[in-house]
């Protein structure tokens, strides 16, 4: 199975957007799926459920922090190359998905869905191998 199919296994299982896709790489940005796991749970269905940014977009987002930023706490060094990264993907996923946001993804007010929950991990997955060259 693909990383990409292994996102929707991990949705169908219970797991938010955000997790979906971002645990499915936590091992290729140094991380154990349970941490990662944790810290994105409050990322899902919006941003903690109020239908905004969407989570699987968040959960790639994740992955270009983890994947570029060099951790260093004393002198930051690295956040405008990550947000370059995450620039791209917010840019591809928008492009693919033709928005950002939760509540319009689903067509809650307009009753039109623009791209289905599960279309919308796997873009977001599909970009991060892409823009982060997530390869195993």
């Amino acid at each position: 199975m693909t990383r990409v199919k292994e996102t929707i296994a991990r949705h169908d299982k219970g797991y938010n957007c955000a997790q979906s896709v971002a645990c499915t790489y936590a091992d290729l940005v140094g991380l154990d799926e349970a941490t990662m796991f944790k810290v994105t749970e409050g990322l899902g269905k919006g941003m903690g459920g109020t239908l905004a940014t969407c989570g699987a977009l968040s959960g790639a987002c994740v992955l270009a922090g983890m994947k570029r930023s060099t951790g260093n706490l004393e002198a930051p060094d690295s956040k405008l190359e990550t947000y370059k990264l995450a620039e791209e993907i917010v840019n591809k996923f928008q492009e693919q998905c033709h928005s950002l946001v939760c509540k319009e993804l689903k067509g809650l007010d307009t009753g039109k869905v623009l791209t289905p929950c599960p279309d919308c991990i796997m873009n977001a997955a599909r970009i991060a191998e892409e823009v982060l060259d997530l390869k195993a």
